[in-house]
């Protein structure tokens, strides 16, 4: 429990405080369990307090000092709550935060050398320019001279910002945080550990996360948009739906990494989802380059474009049937028309069509696959195209123009979604590579 002296000298307000403090700098507050929610405590000297499982909900922190530089130890904020806290500017350096709520916190440009985050939940914070070299390592005892103005954090703030850029969260250990919703957006993360940390829906983008451990890290429908991922542990990571345009991600470790529905076009393109960081990049570069596509062209390969309508419903369908061809070993491409184009539609289905073994599009309740198949079919003479539809539906009229065509095969009515993935095989995979094989003159 708090010392209720320290605690009465707190709430007189941060000037009493601070003037107290000053006087007696060997006083190390106790101040556990204190309520101290919605407190104005901007400015305040708080070095060397014991805020063990204290209140802070809600309250100001900016420009406090809660860290060790001042020759005493960092305070010490353990399984504390500081949910929505402004801590803007703060010095938290050597500071202990173990297992604290640090929810919808604003950490500002906060200062986290040292900091101890172990377990800290995060989620929804603010981490904007926060600056934290080597957080929670051995850090250098007299890292910067007391007569250093940089000491004295928030009277300069801007030589901090330029002397120390790119250096925001570098070698902090953030094991088993919560992260959720996050915004890391230009962070330098390198030599991060993020070990089992979940950072679902954050934003990294523009992040620089290189040689960095994030094992075990949950980044489900995060926005990894030009993130540096180099040399970085992703082994046992979860990936899926995460946005990754412009993402740079060369030699990772992904040994168990769950990689799926990874969306690798810019946000208002029609969205193009693989299932593989590598494979990402590849189809990226096959886009946007002529003379790499000239070459993989003529490349064998196991993608599966799938077409088809884009509502709740039928993405469902589309889904389903793309998780079972990952089950045989097919890379499943997933071709939204449904959203706004935002390059030109015609090289982006003939590319996709020309890398594929075989394209499967259901026309139940067609509304974009005419127009795709009117790129694919007439000029794809080498990609068989196997229809799907559900049995009560018609096929639209002009679907009749490409019956003609060898490498169209027939249209397949399945029942019911289920009944159609569990004979994939018969009505499926097996009939399309029949047609693979009759097109290249491997069969009679």
């Amino acid at each position: 429990m708090a010392n209720a002296e320290h605690l009465a000298i707190l709430k007189s307000g941060v000037e009493v405080w601070n003037k107290w403090r000053v006087k007696n700098i060997n006083i190390f507050p106790d101040l556990s369990e204190a309520n101290l929610s919605g407190v104005n405590l901007s400015k305040a000297y708080l070095f060397g307090a014991n805020l063990f499982m204290a209140n802070l909900t809600d309250s100001d922190l900016s420009r406090s000092d809660l860290s060790s530089e001042s020759g005493t130890e960092g305070a010490v904020l353990r399984a504390a709550n500081l949910s929505g806290a402004n801590l803007s500017y703060a010095n938290l350096s050597g500071v202990d935060l173990t297992h604290a709520n640090l929810t919808f916190v604003t950490l500002f440009n906060a200062k986290l050398t040292n900091t101890n985050l172990f377990g800290a939940n995060l989620s929804g914070a603010n981490l904007t320019l926060a600056w934290a070299p080597d957080a929670n390592r051995q850090f250098y005892k007299n890292y910067l001279s007391k007569t250093d103005p940089l000491s004295h954090y928030g009277e300069d703030i801007s030589r901090v910002n330029h002397r120390f850029y790119g250096y925001d969260m570098y070698g902090a250990n953030l094991t088993g945080s919560n992260l959720t919703g996050a915004k890391l957006i230009g962070a330098n993360l390198s030599g991060i550990d993020l070990t089992n940390a979940n950072l679902t829906d954050a934003d990294l983008t523009d992040a620089n996360i290189f040689d960095a451990n994030l094992s075990g890290v949950n980044l489900t429908k995060a926005r990894l948009v030009r993130t540096v991922l180099v040399e970085t542990d992703l082994s046992k990571a979860i990936l899926e739906k995460a946005r990754i345009y412009g993402i740079s991600a060369w030699g990772i470790k992904k040994q168990g990494a769950i990689q799926r529905d990874l969306v690798l076009t810019k946000e208002g393109e029609p969205e193009i989802t693989v299932d593989n960081l590598e494979m990402a990049q590849f189809i990226y570069l096959m886009l946007n380059n002529q003379n790499i596509r000239d070459v993989i062209d003529t490349i064998t390969s196991k993608s599966v474009l799938i077409l088809g309508r884009f509502t709740d419903e039928r993405k469902a369908v589309l889904d389903a049937l793309k998780d079972e061809l990952r089950k045989r070993n097919y890379l499943p491409i997933l071709f939204d028309f449904e959203k706004p184009a935002g390059r030109d539609l015609t090289e982006t289905i003939s590319i996709l069509a020309k890398m594929s073994r075989f394209v499967i599009a259901d026309l139940t309740d067609a509304k974009s696959i005419p127009q795709e198949l009117s790129h694919i079919v007439p000029h794809t003479p080498s990609l068989p195209v196997l229809p799907i539809i559900l049995q009560g539906q018609r096929e639209y009229a002009m679907f009749e123009h490409f019956k003609p065509y060898p490498w169209v095969l027939p249209l397949h009515a399945y029942q019911t979604p289920e009944a159609m993935l569990s004979e994939i095989v018969e009505v499926i995979i097996e009939p399309a590579e029949r047609k693979v094989k009759e097109l290249r003159g491997e069969i009679g």
